[in-house]
């Protein structure tokens, strides 16, 4: 993937590709934010300028505090914040225009967040997802993160 000239604030995005025939292509982003608080508005003038259908964020270290700051305008948010220690989590914007439902994601020892798109006009559902392996993660925990893999596709 190619950093964007916005790269300094930690995202990447997939180049641009030619939509062939009638197939929909969603627009999307994908950062490890390595905590989020402090560069959410150049993530919001990214997101808006670019107009980016989903965004996929890890390591936002957000908790409790960070609800009143971590909406964007004409977006849902989904997120899973660590628990019981600091760091870590994710998060999944969603443009508001998307019929979406999270899915189950009740096993703590892996973060992962996975979000269903209802296709629309007969068309198949997309299955969204981000995971965060911390660099320190055990090979219990990646066995489990495949596991999950397989459940929810």
């Amino acid at each position: 993937m190619e950093a964007p000239e916005n790269s300094h604030i930690g995202i990447r995005a997939s180049p641009p590709q030619k939509v062939v025939g009638s197939i929909a292509q969603l627009k999307c982003i994908y950062t490890n934010a390595r905590s989020m608080g402090n560069k959410q508005e150049k993530l919001e003038a990214a997101v808006q300028l670019e107009n980016y259908d989903i965004v996929a964020i890890t390591e936002t270290r957000w908790d409790e505090s960070h609800n009143w700051s971590a909406a964007m305008d004409g977006y849902k948010l989904f997120r899973r914040d660590r628990q019981g220690r600091r760091g870590g989590g994710v998060a999944l914007y969603v443009k508001e225009c998307f019929d979406c439902l999270k899915l189950d994601d009740s096993d703590e020892r892996i973060e992962c967040l996975w979000v269903r798109i209802r296709g629309k006009a007969n068309k198949a559902d997309i299955l969204l997802g981000v995971c965060y392996r911390p660099p320190n993660q055990d090979e219990e925990a990646d066995e489990i993160v495949y596991k999950h893999l397989g459940e929810v596709s």
